[in-house]
């Protein structure tokens, strides 16, 4: 099984619902990767932001971060840039994803490619 798994939901938000969908999308990553699936993780639109707070030892979801993140593939280039991230994702060490050069932007990563290599695509 391959599955892309997207993080879009937003810290900023407040809310706990922006969390409850941070932490399943890394509980799903943590259960195809203890399977044995081929899993990759993407932040992209205001989940770019959680780089920053998931990296703070306090964060409630970082263990589990800390237990999938050889799996994040990296983080959308363009969406850092728009909402304030790529200082965080440099200090992380996750790469800028940039392969769907978006016109006005700095690149996204391409979810269409995904698809093409058989990868199912989930949206948190």
């Amino acid at each position: 099984m391959k599955v892309a798994i997207v993080i879009l939901s937003d810290p900023k938000a407040g809310t706990e619902e922006a969390l409850g969908r941070l932490f399943n999308a890394f509980a799903s990553a943590y259960d195809f990767k203890q399977n044995g699936d081929d899993v990759t993780l993407l932040f992209q639109g205001a989940g770019t932001r959680w780089i920053g707070e998931v990296s703070k030892l306090e964060h409630p979801a970082h263990d589990l971060f800390e237990a999938i993140k050889d799996n994040v593939a990296g983080v959308s280039c363009g969406c850092a840039d728009v909402f304030g991230a790529t200082e965080d994702v440099v200090k992380s060490g996750f790469d800028l994803i940039k392969d769907n050069a978006v016109p006005g932007t700095t690149g996204l990563p391409s979810l269409r490619n995904l698809i093409a290599e058989g990868y199912q695509v989930l949206t948190f």
